[in-house]
């Protein structure tokens, strides 16, 4: 029996963070075919901000509702100049101007005025007066329900301080005020006329704190008001709608959700016609469902139309058109075309870079080019994938300098590139570069570490410094164990490759064929019993036993392999197709992880 090739090129999965590969997703270290490239993505971080959306509670404007209302993920901005005071509060909702005649638009006209200041304040760096202010008015509201007040407009105050907390990443602040708003207005009808917006702004909080059994209640009772007010045709019910049908999409109940994105457009198209922007937020939603449930030809269809709105919109050689042509190419490449996709991602790059709608440093224009050179590797492109990796890191040490942790994403799929072009020279010296980066950032004990770690290792074992390779792989074994447990999925991880370099030097087979059952136990847990970790692992332990003489058991574990082995020999042959990300447009669309 032929031993089984236990460490090609290093792999690498499309990760957000490299914290995040510690996961290790649905791959394994050690594979029996040919190995693709698969490149880490820098997560985009959105400017922290509350959404422009004004709060006209009587006539909810369905253009503005398709923006998202609130970031969920900020980035933290250093606090402004605070006043002598530490605060300054400027007023509460409830310093009611005594000159009004119509006390309800004087309290929108506060809640707009509370809204933009919180949004202000965000916007220009002082989170610290931000909470601060939302804090004043908390107390104040606070203090008129203890008084016996507990309405829509206290329900309306405390929906405006959430969406602030929101804003700044206050969650746990945010869960506790939308109990307190629950509590009012559970008790109240559906006429109130504030109700229907209170309903949808808690529906899109609780969906973005991943709370989707209390998000889609909400965003129902939101949709019967509206459409007992407005008719079921309306396009205020575009709101709650595709809240809905996110919370549907999230939950695995797709096929309700591809219906709820159908009746959104339908209803679009009545009321703005079929060619309004509009209908990119849901066409793109359903696009990516389709994607994910490998009806490509319909998600095809959904980003085909959507180019075709910001073509007729803005022109052929607008910005928002080549993010558009961005997922039309991930569509193509999920259904096989992938010399199609690059075309369309090579054009998609050139068009936003010419009509300077991002910037060359923006996360998604970075994600992009990644993306781009993932796809070039995985069809045998691997110069021109390496141009585009190298411009990344050219880009990152521009902006941020030599020594910064963002490069080190950059170091590793350059290494990756050059393993598979058997240029293990070169892609050494990149990982011990990133290598050290990290341990100045993070410390030599930081479990992040041992990614680059466990790629040096694969790389020194094909240099055939097979010492040290055992030696860094030993000690990325005992940070993770420290961290995660000795059962855990990235101690499988570093067993798998510290096997591979232990079998060259010559550790007996019993120990090796030992650890290897603990990676097999381990992905059987993580994976399944049918995953295709299962079946490159199970290749080793036969292969192992074979070589013990343990026939008997042999022949158990030989049956079960066969048949995993014709079950992913298809999917072998298409490998990329399904892992690039989809792009989003800038300002309209929702990215999705």
């Amino acid at each position: 029996m032929a031993a089984p090739i236990f460490l090609p090129s290093p792999t690498f999965t499309t990760y957000r963070t490299i914290q995040a590969s510690l996961n290790l997703n649905s791959r394994c270290w050690l594979r029996t075919q040919k190995p693709k490239l698969l490149l880490y993505m820098v997560p985009a971080t959105p400017t922290p901000t509350v959404s422009s959306r004004k709060f006209m509670f009587k006539r909810y404007s369905a253009v503005n509702s398709l923006e998202t209302h609130v970031s969920t993920h900020q980035d933290k901005v250093a606090s402004g100049v605070s006043s002598q005071n530490g605060f300054h509060r400027s007023k509460t909702l409830f310093d009611k101007a005594s000159d009004s005649s119509d006390g309800t638009s004087d309290f929108e006209r506060q809640l707009q005025e509370l809204f933009n200041e919180v949004k202000t304040l965000i916007t220009t760096g002082s989170e610290k007066e931000a909470v601060d202010l939302l804090q004043a008015n908390y107390e104040a509201v606070k203090e008129q329900m203890n008084d016996g007040s507990k309405g829509i407009e206290e329900a309306a105050i405390l929906d405006v301080i959430a969406l602030g907390y929101m804003a700044v990443g206050e969650f746990k602040s945010v869960r506790s005020l939308l109990d307190a708003i629950s509590e009012v207005i559970d008790d109240l009808n559906n006429d109130e006329p504030l109700l229907d917006s209170i309903l949808v702004h808690m529906g899109s909080m609780y969906s973005n704190l991943g709370e989707f059994e209390k998000s889609l209640p909400v965003n129902e009772r939101a949709t019967d008001i509206l459409e007992n007010r407005h008719g079921k045709n309306s396009a205020v019910l575009v709101t709650p709608l595709l809240g809905i049908a996110k919370v549907l999409s999230s939950t695995g109940k797709a096929a309700k959700a591809v219906d709820i994105y159908h009746r959104v457009i339908r209803i679009l198209e009545l009321n703005r016609g079929v060619e309004t922007e509009d209908l990119v937020v849901p066409l793109f939603g359903l696009g990516s469902l389709l994607i994910k449930e490998g009806k490509v030809t319909g998600a095809e269809n959904s980003f085909i139309r959507i180019r075709n709105i910001y073509t007729k919109l803005y022109g052929q050689n607008d910005g928002r058109v080549g993010l558009a042509m961005c997922s039309l190419a991930h569509a193509k490449c999920a259904k096989g075309n992938a010399n199609e996709a690059i075309d369309l991602y090579k054009k998609a790059l050139q068009i936003i870079k010419d009509s300077s709608y991002m910037l060359l440093d923006d996360s998604m224009m970075e994600n992009m080019r990644i993306d781009l050179a993932e796809l070039l590797h995985a069809v045998g492109r691997g110069r021109e994938g390496r141009e585009l990796l190298e411009e990344c890191l050219l880009i990152t040490e521009k902006r941020k300098g030599k020594d910064d942790p963002s490069l080190v994403t950059h170091y590793l799929n350059l290494a990756a590139s050059y393993s598979q072009s058997k240029d293990f020279v070169t892609a050494e010296r990149l990982l011990r570069t990133s290598l050290e980066i990290m341990k100045r950032a993070d410390g030599p004990e930081n479990p992040s570490i041992t990614f680059p770690m466990l790629h040096l290792a694969v790389t020194l074992y094909h240099l055939k410094q097979d010492e040290e390779a055992e030696k860094i792989a030993l000690e990325a074994l005992h940070i993770r164990k420290k961290a995660f447990g000795k059962d855990s999925l990235p101690v499988g991880e570093a067993l798998d490759c510290l096997v591979s370099i232990q079998s060259r030097l010559g550790k007996g087979e019993a120990e090796l064929l030992e650890q290897l059952e603990r990676v097999l136990k381990i992905q059987e847990r993580e994976f399944g019993s049918e995953s295709e970790e299962v079946m490159v692992t199970l290749n080793k332990v036969v292969f192992y036993l074979d070589k013990l003489g343990k026939k008997d058991e042999k022949f158990a574990l030989q049956k079960r392999l066969s048949r995993l082995q014709m079950k992913y020999k298809q999917k072998a042959s298409l490998g990329f197709s399904a892992n690039l990300s989809c792009f989003v447009v800038k300002g309209s669309l929702q990215i999705e992880d």
